[in-house]
């Protein structure tokens, strides 16, 4: 299993990459590989505010339907289209292509109390 060390963690199982301000949110190889395939993503809409714990949409799969709760908070900038047609893009490549939305975080002391690699792998072992 990967846990990429740019990556910060949830103890829900999300991810966040944080570059200038930006989070890339996606659920993590663990979380993908507990829910089988994904049939279906409910997402939320580029200009939507989202805090911090708040559900900002629904993934479903063969095994079941998650919450996906979001890292951060701020303002989703962009979302990953190609989930739509394509969500076993999750399943076959969480860290890259199928990462959920981006966030413009309002808070980036926020970043503080999420996992680093090192703790999440500890977290799901």
């Amino acid at each position: 299993m990967d846990f990429p060390k740019d990556l910060l963690f949830t103890e829900d199982h999300e991810y966040a990459r944080i570059v200038d301000g930006v989070a890339t949110i996606g659920v993590s190889e663990y979380a993908q590989e507990q829910l089988g395939d994904i049939t279906y993503l409910e997402l939320p809409q580029a200009g939507d505010m989202i805090s911090k714990g708040d559900s900002l949409g629904v993934i479903e799969a063969v095994k079941a339907a998650s919450d996906i709760f979001s890292p951060v908070s701020g303002e989703v900038i962009e979302v990953n289209s190609d989930l739509e047609s394509n969500p076993e893009l999750v399943n076959k490549d969480c860290y890259g292509k199928g990462w959920i939305v981006k966030v413009k975080m309002s808070d980036s002391s926020e970043a503080s109390s999420l996992m680093n690699a090192d703790a999440y792998k500890a977290h799901v072992e």
